[in-house]
C-alpha cells in the first residue's frame, strides 16, 4: 500500500535515502578513522577503540531483524527520519563524552535503534519504482555507504587528527541533521511495507537460496573487517604511513567502491544479479589477497584497495538484489536479516582482527582476510544452478 507521490518526490526520493545510508555508513564505521584520537583521547588501548566497532556490530545483528518485526506497521517517512534524528542526537552527544564507557553507551542506544535504516530504506525503494527499476535503484540507494567510505572516512580522519574526536562526531551529527530534514521534505508519506510476523521468519528458513546469500554476506563482511576495522593503524605500523597517507588510502576505498557500485548500478539489470555478483566478489577477493601479498609495501597495498574498493559495496548491493528477487513476499525480513549477518560479519572480522593486531599477527590478517573472501566467492558459484523460490 502506498500514497500516490508527486514526479519530483519520485525522482528525488531515491537520492534522499541514499543520503540516509551515507549518515549510516558514517555512524557505523567512523571510528576505523579516528582509533588513535580515541585511544589517546579515552586512554584506551587501539584494540579497545576497535571494540566499539565490534560491540556496535553485535547490537546491529540482533537490532536489524527485531526492528523489522517491531515496526513493520509504521509508516515508511515517520520511521526513517525519526532514526535519522536518533543518529543525529547521538552522534552530537558522543562529542561530550568524558569516558570511553559513556562513549560506548551512548553507540550502542545509537545502533540498537540505527539498525532499522539500511534495510528499511532498500525495502522502501521497491515501493517508490516500476519493478524493472527496483534493482539498479538499491544499488543506488547503497551508493550511500560508498560515499560514507569514500567521502566521509578520509574527513573523519582529517578531522579527528587536525581537531579531535570530538569534532568529528560532531560533524556526523550536523550531517545526519540535515539528511533527516531532506528525507522528511522527499520522500512521499504514506508508505507501509510488508507485514513482518513469525510466519515469515518461518518461511525465511525454510527457502535455501536465502539462506545461502545469508551465508556469502557473512563471510564476505568477515574477511573485510579482520583489515578495515585496523586499517590504518596497520598502514601506519607495517609501511610507517602518516595520517594523510592513511587518509588517502580510506578515499581511494571509498571512492572506487563509488565506482564500483555506479557500475553495479549500471550492468545489474542487464547482466542479472548472479553475474553481477561473482563479478564483484572476484574483484573483492582479488583486492584483499593483494593487501596481503603487498603487505608492508604502501603503494601495492594503496594499489590493492582500489580493486578491493570496486567490490565492497557493490557485493552487498547485489546481495540486496538478489534476496528480493529470491522471494520477493519475504523480502522485508530477508533484507533486514541480511543486514543482520552484515554485521555479524563485522563483529566476527574485527574480533578477530583485533586479537591478530594484539598478537602482532600484522601479516596474517590480511590472509585471514582473503580466506573468508575466498568461501564467500565458492558460495558464489555454488547458488548460479539453484532455483529461484517464488514464495
Amino acid at each position: 500500500m502506498k500514497a500516490p507521490a508527486a514526479p519530483a518526490e519520485r525522482r528525488l526520493a531515491p537520492t534522499a535515502l541514499m543520503l540516509g545510508n551515507f549518515v549510516t555508513g558514517c555512524s557505523v564505521i567512523g571510528p576505523a578513522g579516528m582509533l588513535h584520537e580515541l585511544s589517546a583521547g579515552l586512554d584506551v588501548s587501539i584494540r579497545d577503540a576497535g571494540l566499539l566497532i565490534t560491540f556496535g556490530a553485535v547490537v546491529l545483528c540482533v537490532g536489524s531483524p527485531a526492528t523489522a518485526w517491531l515496526t513493520s506497521r509504521i509508516e515508511r517517512r515517520t520511521l526513517l527520519v525519526a532514526t535519522l534524528a536518533v543518529f543525529a542526537v547521538t552522534n552530537a552527544a558522543s562529542a561530550f563524552v568524558s569516558s570511553y564507557a559513556m562513549l560506548l553507551a551512548l553507540r550502542l542506544v545509537m545502533l540498537a535503534i540505527g539498525a532499522l535504516y539500511t534495510p528499511q530504506a532498500a525495502g522502501t525503494a521497491s515501493l517508490i519504482v516500476r519493478p524493472e527499476k527496483r534493482g539498479s535503484t538499491i544499488a543506488y540507494i547503497f551508493l550511500g555507504w560508498s560515499l560514507a567510505a569514500a567521502v566521509g572516512l578520509p574527513l573523519i580522519t582529517f578531522i579527528a587528527s587536525r581537531y579531535g574526536f570530538r569534532a568529528a562526531y560532531g560533524a556526523i551529527g550536523a550531517v545526519a541533521c540535515l539528511s533527516a530534514l531532506l528525507l522528511a521534505w522527499r520522500l512521499p508519506g504514506g508508505l507501509l511495507g510488508e507485514r513482518v510476523d513469525l510466519k515469515t521468519w518461518a518461511s525465511v528458513g525454510r527457502n535455501r537460496m536465502i539462506l545461502l546469500l545469508l551465508l556469502i554476506t557473512t563471510l564476505q563482511m568477515s574477511g573485510q573487517f579482520v583489515v578495515f576495522t585496523f586499517m590504518g593503524p596497520l598502514l601506519a605500523k607495517l609501511t610507517g604511513a602518516g595520517p594523510d597517507a592513511i587518509g588517502l588510502v580510506f578515499a581511494i576505498y571509498g571512492a572506487f567502491g563509488f565506482v564500483g557500485i555506479a557500475i553495479a548500478t549500471q550492468i545489474v539489470d542487464r547482466w542479472g544479479a548472479y553475474k553481477s555478483s561473482l563479478l564483484f566478489t572476484s574483484l573483492l577477493f582479488a583486492g584483499v589477497g593483494g593487501w596481503a601479498l603487498g603487505a608492508g609495501n604502501y603503494a601495492l597495498m594503496a594499489a590493492s584497495v582500489v580493486v578491493w574498493g570496486l567490490g565492497f559495496a557493490s557485493t552487498n548491493s547485489m546481495q540486496q538484489v538478489r534476496l528480493v528477487a529470491a522471494a520477493p513476499a519475504l523480502a522485508s525480513a530477508s533484507v533486514s536479516l541480511n543486514t543482520s549477518v552484515l554485521y555479524i560479519g563485522q563483529a566476527l572480522g574485527s574480533a578477530i582482527g583485533g586479537v591478530l593486531y594484539a598478537r602482532g599477527l600484522l601479516h596474517a590478517s590480511g590472509f585471514v582476510a582473503a580466506g573468508f573472501v575466498a568461501l564467500a566467492l565458492m558460495t558464489v558459484m555454488f547458488t548460479r544452478r539453484m532455483p529461484v523460490a517464488k514464495s
